[in-house]
């Protein structure tokens, strides 16, 4: 009896081992399966945040990048120019408004060595060798369109070179310049 008993003691250990092995591989399986899964999720955000970026993407260039052809896109685009004030045309009956933009320079840098946006403004505007460009944009006339006024379009470049503008965004520098001294203590 007692080698059966004994036979029996290390059946059941075996067994015991046999179970805790599994209950550690199961957890480690469990385990797995959550990083395995965590892993998936992080790839799927991902691969959304990019496709979604890439879908919205629009491209911010100069009067002379976009001209020129450098660019390589001809939708989906944001522009920047300045106004020529003579060049404005506005017919109310079909809210269509034309106008041309003269090239100002894209970065900062460039513009502050110039001597501040207003000064390359005004300096775009009267010079005849700027590279120009005519838009077209239907909607109502904004306010601040006038001689000299920074615009910032997006839209799409016709096969005629016209510039048809979906969006409107136009700045005045010389209307706040005056006060900002006043307003950052200088």
């Amino acid at each position: 009896m007692s080698l059966s008993v004994a036979w029996t003691e290390i059946k059941l250990e075996k067994i015991i081992q046999q179970d805790q092995l599994k209950g550690r591989n199961g957890n480690r399986l469990r385990l797995n399966k959550f990083v395995i899964g965590g892993i998936l999720i992080f790839i799927a955000v991902i691969l959304l945040v990019v496709t979604s970026l890439k879908g919205n993407a629009q491209y911010y260039l100069t009067v002379n990048e976009l001209v020129s052809g450098t660019a390589g896109r001809t939708e989906n685009i944001r522009v920047s120019g300045v106004v020529v004030g003579d060049t404005i045309q506005y017919d109310p009956q079909t809210l269509q408004l034309r106008f041309i933009v003269a090239n100002i320079p894209g970065d900062t840098k460039t513009i502050d060595q110039m001597g501040g946006l207003a000064e390359v403004l005004h300096t775009a505007a009267f010079d005849p060798n700027a590279q120009r460009m005519q838009v077209v944009y239907t909607g109502p006339k904004p306010d601040l369109l006038k001689d000299e006024a920074q615009a910032i379009m997006t839209g799409s470049l016709g096969p005629d070179g016209i510039f048809v503008a979906e969006e409107l965004l136009l700045k005045c520098p010389t209307r706040y310049e005056d006060s900002i001294p006043a307003q950052t203590g200088k």
